[in-house]
């Protein structure tokens, strides 16, 4: 056992290509920023996350692969997140309409209807989504 077994896990995606690209993200510091919609926190009867929160990133093994803390937490409508965000999840997105396609993509996917139990699941601008900025405390 170590000091980080107690630490709330952070799962980026489903396991797979997706989630490998994430956590690539993460440790090569370029994602510092996460995007999730309200309804996964209701339906996993979570709380937001809290600032200065620290969780344990995992890959599609399961394997710890880093720890980070919550820098900022902020919560608005899919319509309004800002470019800088949408930069800042680290995958590639140089405008917000081309970070909403790819994001539109996931959240619209079988898996995420699956994971909803809605198989007609649509979001749209009113679509409330939790905005996450991160750093890495520690690689494991």
């Amino acid at each position: 056992m170590n000091e980080y077994d107690d630490l709330p896990r952070s799962e980026f995606a489903f396991p797979g290509p997706l989630r490998d690209q994430l956590v690539c993200a993460i440790l090569d510091g370029s994602k510092t920023s996460t995007t999730s919609m309200a309804v996964e926190y209701e339906l996993e009867n979570e709380s937001f996350p809290q600032l200065g929160a620290r969780q344990v990133v995992v890959d599609s093994a399961e394997k710890a692969v880093a720890v980070i803390e919550t820098t900022a937490v902020d919560y608005v409508r899919l319509a309004d997140v800002p470019l800088e965000h949408a930069c800042d999840e680290g995958e590639g997105h140089s405008s917000v309409a081309d970070w909403r396609a790819g994001h539109e993509r996931f959240w619209h996917s079988e898996e995420m209807r699956n994971f909803l139990g809605d198989q007609s699941f649509a979001v749209n601008d009113d679509t409330m989504v939790v905005l996450e900025r991160f750093r890495v405390t520690k690689l494991l």
